[in-house]
């Protein structure tokens, strides 16, 4: 598989695997599932593995930790996420999370993007993988804490970095604006896009894009199915976007681009995926999976050439903009 080498020297897989599934996102994962999925994705040549600590509290970064340990230190990357510090519940146990992963709430998820808790979080995710050092850490989700992440989370994340406890510094967002504020006026070395620059929507193209390729700050995308509206051959009226129901507007646009799609012989989820690696800012791709087949299926639909005939009718339609001459910010 083809990768991409970000200023750094880390190097990224075209397309890497998502572990909040390894976490027990919306219902239970089993050992023995996380176990084929990551098989499936190494046999399959990928060698970018993304977890983060409020994946099922702690869950994802311990099961992949195991199932890393056994491979060549140097064949992979892996990142992981602060600003969610996992600590006991008081009286919990009982029950189960509340955010999302079937799991126990024996602890919880304490927001900090101090410079303490940038450190406290890399030390716990270290000891939770059990490995001796993280490629990529992001801040993750800091929409409230800007200030304070530019202040205090990215300069303590690129202490981190100078002293090679981490490999490259970055921030997971579901929006481009204030990653956008991260590059210009931070040492950032990547930026993780959730939703943001897919085959339905292209807002990053406007800020994000263009200057992360002008400060050669890569971009990894993530949410490349808009939380499943693009993940099926053609959407239906039940069909989710942005983790809740899809408005009937943007369900009419994905039907009109799987339309399009399905007369170049191509399926919607095979051109979402071909889309986002379009455009020379981005360095890899991360799609989650739970299982070997879904993977196996991510890793086919990766794999199937898409004719540029499909790219230019979307366009002439105007479904999609236009990647070529995209403004240079600076």
């Amino acid at each position: 598989m083809r990768e991409s080498t970000l200023r750094g020297g880390v190097r990224l897989s075209a397309l890497g695997l998502g572990t909040a599934q390894f976490g027990n996102l919306y219902r239970e994962t089993t050992d023995a599932e996380a176990a084929g999925a990551l098989e499936a994705a190494w046999d399959g040549g990928i060698r970018y593995f993304d977890t983060a600590p409020h994946y099922g509290l702690g869950l994802s970064e311990r099961r992949l930790g195991v199932l890393l340990r056994g491979r060549p230190r140097d064949e992979f990357v892996l990142s992981t996420k602060v600003g969610r510090l996992i600590v006991p519940n008081p009286g919990g146990g009982s029950g189960q999370d509340t955010e999302g992963f079937a799991v126990s709430n024996d602890h919880v998820r304490r927001w900090d993007f101090s410079a303490d808790g940038v450190r406290r979080s890399i030390e716990d995710s270290l000891e939770r993988l059990g490995l001796g050092r993280i490629d990529i850490a992001y801040l993750h989700d800091p929409d409230d804490f800007g200030e304070q992440a530019i202040s205090e989370a990215i300069p303590a994340l690129i202490e981190l970095r100078e002293q090679g406890v981490i490999g490259a510094v970055g921030a997971g967002m579901n929006q481009s604006a204030l990653p956008t504020e991260f590059i210009r006026r931070t040492d950032v070395d990547l930026i993780m896009l959730a939703g943001r620059f897919t085959l339905l929507e292209q807002g990053a193209l406007a800020d994000l894009l263009p200057l992360a390729e002008t400060r050669g700050v890569g971009v990894v995308i993530a949410g490349v199915y808009n939380s499943g509206l693009l993940a099926t051959p053609h959407p239906d009226a039940h069909a989710k976007y942005n983790y809740d129901d899809a408005p009937a507007e943007l369900i009419r646009k994905a039907s009109a681009i799987a339309d399009v799609c399905q007369r170049h012989g191509v399926d919607l989820p095979t051109a979402a995926l071909a889309f986002v690696g379009r455009h020379p800012a981005v360095a890899s791709v991360v799609v989650g999976a739970r299982t070997c087949d879904q993977v196996r299926s991510n890793l086919e639909r990766f794999a199937t050439p898409v004719p540029d005939a499909l790219w230019k009718d979307l366009e002439d339609e105007g479904l999609i903009p236009s990647l070529t001459a995209q403004p240079q910010e600076t």
